[in-house]
């Protein structure tokens, strides 16, 4: 049954329709100082970017304390941002040497304690949105609702949300807690979520769908780069901008997550905001997406 402290309560956060991704800012890639941090930050708000995406695993539990270390520089910005960040992974890595193997734990404890160091991390004292990273088969729907509520009464997160859910796990934390944003794999790459019930879903009960890997990581099939290079052309913007528009043209209202580190590639996707794909250029580049002719 729905907790009582949520009937009321059912936060869609605003966010910014093109999110920026923070996984390879840190030691995973990039390996930003703390003034390349800001410069990116900067850059995006600079844009209309205002939301960030963060999960407490990226650069093996570092890049948030790397970026709340930029943060911490310019305390005037964090009333114009919108931090996300995801738990729920135990990751094997150095930082964490009690961690042997790969699992999942949305456990009340181990939710509240990764909403914790997300705060201190991050030198803030909320956090956004917060979603759970990927399903935790062993998932106590109640014991999440104890967590989130304990974290949203004392207001140290706002909303709440998942990601990489299947439609069926989503409607099992619904029981408890309303789940406000669903991040999942969306690209040319992977049009899965089109036809499988979840883009329906986050339409149907007002769930926000946040695509991450939104250009598929590169590396595209040649008939799909065609195609999405004819219709660059004919705009005049870059094959890129275009795999983007795609997604935002559709009316579950997908936000991309852009995890690059190059400020000209911020540009770049911002050139999809103002590009308007009608119907047959839309269903060309779906059909070469899935290499099958519509019926």
């Amino acid at each position: 049954m729905l907790h009582a402290q949520f009937r009321a309560m059912y936060s869609t956060p605003w966010m910014s329709d093109i999110v920026v991704g923070t996984m390879r800012w840190g030691i995973w890639d990039a390996k930003f100082t703390t003034a390349q941090y800001e410069a990116m930050i900067d850059k995006a708000m600079s844009l209309g970017m205002s939301t960030f995406d963060h999960a407490d695993i990226y650069g093996n539990h570092t890049t948030e304390a790397e970026f709340g270390a930029a943060l911490k520089l310019h305390p005037e910005w964090r009333s114009q941002i919108e931090l996300v960040t995801k738990c729920g992974i135990i990751h094997v890595c150095d930082q964490k040497p009690a961690h042997y193997t790969k699992a999942y734990d949305f456990t009340k404890a181990h939710i509240l304690q990764s909403a914790e160091d997300s705060l201190r991390n991050l030198q803030t004292d909320y956090l956004d949105v917060m979603l759970l990273h990927r399903p935790d088969l062993l998932m106590d729907p109640d014991e999440v609702a104890e967590a989130f509520e304990l974290l949203y009464s004392s207001g140290k997160v706002r909303s709440f949300g998942v990601s990489n859910f299947t439609p069926s796990q989503i409607k099992l934390l619904q029981s408890t807690v309303p789940v406000g944003v669903h991040q999942l794999e969306i690209s040319v790459k992977d049009v899965s979520a089109f036809d499988d019930g979840r883009l329906d879903q986050c339409t149907l009960d007002g769930i926000v769908p946040m695509a991450w890997s939104p250009l598929g990581g590169g590396n595209l099939p040649e008939g799909v780069a065609s195609v999405l290079g004819s219709l660059a052309s004919e705009f005049g913007v870059t094959p890129q901008a275009i795999a983007l528009a795609w997604l935002l043209q559709h009316p579950a209202g997908i936000l991309p997550v852009i995890g690059t580190t190059k400020a000209e590639n911020l540009e770049a996707a911002q050139t999809a905001l103002n590009i308007k794909l009608d119907r047959q250029q839309w269903y060309t580049i779906y059909q070469a997406a899935t290499g099958i002719r519509l019926p």
